[in-house]
């Protein structure tokens, strides 16, 4: 269960980190909820098995109405740059699941990165980022999960820096980092 996000106003950039199956995206969601709809969910993930299918349906499913889906599994930035003078909430589920994507088109990973940092600095907001913390685990053993591992921890230390808020997600109960 996720605990009542107040009411407020969101920041202009929220980031909403955690292991896997922390509870991330239901606060993410919460979050942006608590604002009138619409909203708009940004989706990065790529259904390349029966698996990541059911996935993606369960996370439909539980969405309310008023959410406008729009998919962006590579060129995450051109579509937060698309929306920048939006001042309609935005969900981005998730940053982890992006960069993986960008790592396997073999992009470039640090000018991909950049462009995602400039494009979240200029847009309006508010935007609610969802991001996997893979830096508690044991060390991976190969050279391409370590590569990952490293990336998406500065990718999360950029965000975290612009930032107006970092909620840390544990067994589905938030920590506000800042």
């Amino acid at each position: 269960m996720v605990p009542a996000v107040p009411p407020a106003a969101l920041p202009r950039l929220t980031l909403v980190l955690g292991g896997a199956r922390s509870g991330k995206s239901r606060q993410a969601e919460a979050r942006v909820t608590a604002q009138s709809p619409p909203w708009i969910y940004v989706a990065t993930a790529q259904a390349f098995d029966d698996e990541m299918t059911g996935r993606i349906a369960q996370h439909k499913a539980r969405r309310a109405d008023g959410w406008q889906t729009l998919e962006a599994p590579l060129d995450l930035a051109a579509l937060v740059r698309a929306q920048a003078d939006s001042t309609t909430p935005m969900l981005i589920d998730c940053l982890t699941l992006w960069l993986s994507n960008v790592m396997l088109a073999e992009l470039n990973v640090s000018a991909a990165c950049a462009d995602l940092l400039d494009a979240l600095t200029a847009a309006r907001g508010p935007i609610v980022t969802v991001s996997n913390e893979v830096g508690l685990g044991i060390v991976p053993d190969n050279a391409l999960a370590r590569a990952f591992r490293d990336a998406q921890g500065r990718l999360n230390q950029d965000v975290a820096a612009l930032a107006d808020r970092v909620i840390l997600m544990a067994a589905g109960l938030p920590l506000t980092l800042k």
